[in-house]
């Protein structure tokens, strides 16, 4: 069973071929140690191929990202549903099963169909998801961290290593923990997010990538006890830091990363 879950995100506009899809597409590529990111459209199309181009031409990923309805993600109960305009929010608004409902009105780059439209919007859903991220990192500050949520983190072998090599090399981002322990990216994600949300992490953004480091103010009991299982664990954590070695220098590792 997971400590902390990833809080539920839904955009929704009528077609799900732009503006819904961009904001699904950018909070994966950002936030996807903080949010299960979904889309969907109250009339739904196909996948606006310029809308595509605009997010691949700023290296976001486009993999699997298509047009569908809010069926798709019945029984989901959401924490919050975006809608990206007004008229799908009074479309739809009574079949969206969420904790929280927001309207951000965003005009369809379609309308204007050029591609400085489509830049226009993807800039605009970047700075507004950067400050619905801002606020609601301020809104689910972790409270003060117990030795049983503590012990129970460190329960886990992935999370450990991990852990333990943020120590071992200061700062970490994902792709070199992937690298590491030889785990799959989301699931690296996923243990990041719930330690950076326990408190035991901090995070900062560079570019396009995502570090994580130990919590200078973590209580002193929780560090001491790192710091002897680090020692303790050093056989184990050879063959991991090997693992990261074989990756090249820092320059090298940060132009194969991708948070």
């Amino acid at each position: 069973m997971s400590i902390v879950s990833l809080t539920k995100l839904l955009f929704i506009c009528t077609e799900n071929s732009a503006r819904s899809l961009m904001a699904e597409a950018i909070t994966r590529h950002k936030y996807a140690d903080r949010f299960e990111v979904y889309s969907a459209g109250s009339a739904p199309t196909e996948a606006d191929s310029r809308a595509l181009a605009t997010l691949a031409l700023h290296h976001i990923s486009t993999d699997g990202l298509y047009s569908k309805p809010l069926t798709a993600h019945s029984g989901i109960n959401f924490d919050y549903a975006i809608v990206l305009c007004n008229k799908t929010a009074a479309e739809c608004a009574n079949d969206i099963s969420a904790k929280h409902l927001l309207a951000w009105d965003f005009t369809d780059p379609k309308r204007d169909g050029s591609s400085k439209a489509f830049e226009t919007t993807l800039h605009e859903l970047a700075e507004r998801l950067s400050m619905f991220v801002l606020l609601h990192d301020r809104q689910h500050k972790a409270a003060p961290l117990k030795p049983l949520s503590f012990f129970k983190l460190l329960a886990d072998e992935t999370r450990l290593n991990a852990l333990l090599l943020i120590m071992a090399e200061q700062e970490l981002c994902v792709c070199e923990l992937t690298a590491a322990l030889e785990e799959t990216q989301p699931k690296i994600s996923r243990h990041l997010a719930m330690l950076r949300k326990a408190g035991v992490l901090l995070d900062r953004r560079q570019g396009q990538w995502v570090y994580y480091r130990l919590n200078p103010n973590l209580a002193n009991w929780a560090r001491v006890c790192l710091e002897q299982s680090k020692t303790a664990q050093q056989a184990e954590l050879a063959p991991l830091l090997a693992n990261l070695a074989a990756m090249g220098d820092r320059p090298e590792r940060d132009r194969q990363c991708c948070a």
